[in-house]
């Protein structure tokens, strides 16, 4: 895959293909960081990425008031989806948790990352989902990591 590359989504099946392409991508240590509002298909690139690791993507859902989930997938040991959203942009906070210690050797996608993620985690993707009338998707694939396409 080139990055940047940037994709159009008319439906949940079209969300999960871009998502399953990224996870060909990623190894073990990997962090995705995943930005867009509320409903902009977040949780939807998540089961797609989980799909693509040999995963069980209907087990997939927003970690939104538990913080944290972990899944099993084939090709990579475990794929721990993270929502940030009522967590404060504190380093202090984020080590409470458990960061950057319980993703060691593991996939990450973090829903609502914010700088302190950033600085503690190094993102090495970054996907933006933006949604487009009359419902659509807009969806942008980054390297975070300054490693050449």
């Amino acid at each position: 895959m080139r990055f940047p590359a940037e994709f159009e989504s008319i439906n949940e099946d079209q969300t999960r293909a871009i998502a399953r392409a990224l996870a060909s991508e990623l190894r073990p240590g990997d962090v995705v960081a995943l930005s867009g509002g509320l409903g902009s298909g977040k949780t939807v690139f998540v089961r797609g990425l989980a799909e693509g690791l040999g995963g069980d993507p209907e087990g997939v859902t927003s970690p939104t008031f538990a913080l944290m989930h972990e899944y099993d997938c084939a090709r990579a040991a475990r794929l721990v989806h993270l929502d940030l959203y009522r967590v404060a942009d504190d380093e202090r906070e984020l080590r409470e948790i458990g960061l950057p210690d319980v993703l060691e050797g593991k996939i990450a996608a973090i829903e609502w990352p914010n700088r302190s993620a950033a600085r503690l985690l190094g993102f090495r993707y970054r996907v933006s989902l933006e949604e487009t009338p009359p419902s659509r998707r807009r969806i942008r694939l980054e390297r975070a990591d300054g490693v050449p396409a």
